[in-house]
């Protein structure tokens, strides 16, 4: 696995316990990309939109278009891959204290 397969593994992880934090499990993208650069994952709002569409595609999450930004939603099983008590392929599992 390369290093940017380690990386985007890890964001999406990182974007499934943001969600899992957020008032009723949901926020839009604009607050998702602000919370991935305070964890060290400073990128552009379509990679955010790219990850949120293949977390979606994987049933990890609901999107919702809302006027200029999307709004997600965490799913049970999108939960259960934040909290590590479900794998997923593309999605880095939490270690112990994670």
């Amino acid at each position: 696995m390369s290093f940017q397969e380690h990386i985007t593994r890890d964001r999406r992880l990182v974007i499934l316990r943001l969600l899992r934090q957020a008032p009723g499990y949901s926020a839009n993208d604009s607050l998702i990309d602000h919370g991935l650069g305070h964890l060290g994952h400073h990128v552009s709002r379509d990679v955010v939109r790219g990850d949120l569409s293949w977390l979606e595609e994987q049933g990890l999450v609901a999107t919702s278009p809302a006027g200029p930004v999307v709004v997600a939603k965490l799913t049970i099983r999108g939960e259960d891959v934040a909290t590590g008590e479900a794998t997923h392929p593309g999605v880095k599992r939490p270690g112990p204290g994670d």
